[in-house]
């Protein structure tokens, strides 16, 4: 597995969201951890974006580490569902009241499949 960290837009508060890709064969996995607001959410495009273009069969969004999901966050994610090939399955995990409570609340968990740990969703995408 290689990780390697996505670099902020330069801006102080960019750092309080850490974002990191790796790939587990041919899944991507971006973890990502802090907060995820209008002001780093586009870290999390920026790890995103090569997936849509990759040759990746799937992608794990992994929300464990959030302590705040913003709409802006929220509106990446349903951003890179619409961009990737329907043939690349994108699923998060988000088992916290801070992640998963607001994609079920605002319909993005009837959009992307949500799962409590990484290894189920890792499970349920190399299946």
């Amino acid at each position: 597995m290689t990780g390697q960290p996505v670099q902020g837009s330069g801006n102080p508060a960019a750092a309080s969201c850490a974002v990191e890709q790796s790939q587990i064969g041919a899944v991507s996995v971006v973890t990502v951890s802090g907060t995820v607001d209008m002001l780093t959410a586009p870290q999390l495009e920026s790890a995103l974006n090569p997936a849509a273009v990759g040759t990746a069969q799937a992608v794990v969004v992994d929300l464990s580490g959030v302590d705040f999901l913003a709409s802006a966050g929220m509106g990446v994610l349903v951003a890179a569902h619409a961009d990737l090939s329907p043939a690349v399955r994108l699923v998060i995990v988000a088992d916290s009241p801070t992640t998963s409570r607001p994609l079920k609340l605002v319909g993005i968990a009837d959009l992307i499949e949500l799962f409590a740990t990484r290894d189920e969703a890792l499970a349920a995408v190399t299946a």
